[in-house]
């Protein structure tokens, strides 16, 4: 899986995680820490720490333009809290809901650094 197709999944897991809030407190029930949480967050985390290397690698050898290593540091830690905190009902809506979408406009920002590096490559 390359880095853009990463990018795209944990864009996707941004959104499960908006949903998953919304329904949790809808339901007003709180999870099974090791049959749900921990399974969903220990998958996850693993292919951010990867996307968050790769990333680094990518940046040194691209240097796209809008796209710089403290993103990644950024994105890596507020999705790691943002996966678990989405099981939980009694988590904060605002700040939970606006780290989300700084996760999804920093992931929308390397696929465009992505393709607009394809795009010079075959010039």
């Amino acid at each position: 899986m390359n880095l853009e197709e990463k990018c795209k999944i944990l864009l996707s897991v941004c959104q499960e995680c908006l949903e998953r809030h919304t329904e949790m407190r809808r339901l007003d029930r709180d999870p099974d820490f090791f049959e749900e949480v921990k399974p969903y967050a220990d998958k996850y985390h693993a292919m951010l720490d990867e996307w968050a290397e790769e990333s680094y690698a990518w940046i040194k050898v691209a240097r796209p333009k809008y796209v710089h290593p403290s993103q990644i540091d950024t994105l890596t830690d507020g999705m790691k809290q943002f996966i678990v905190q989405s099981f939980y009902k009694k988590t904060g809506l605002k700040r939970f809901v606006l780290t989300i979408r700084s996760a999804e406009y920093t992931l929308k920002t390397f696929i465009d650094a992505i393709e607009e590096e394809r795009k010079r490559e075959l010039r």
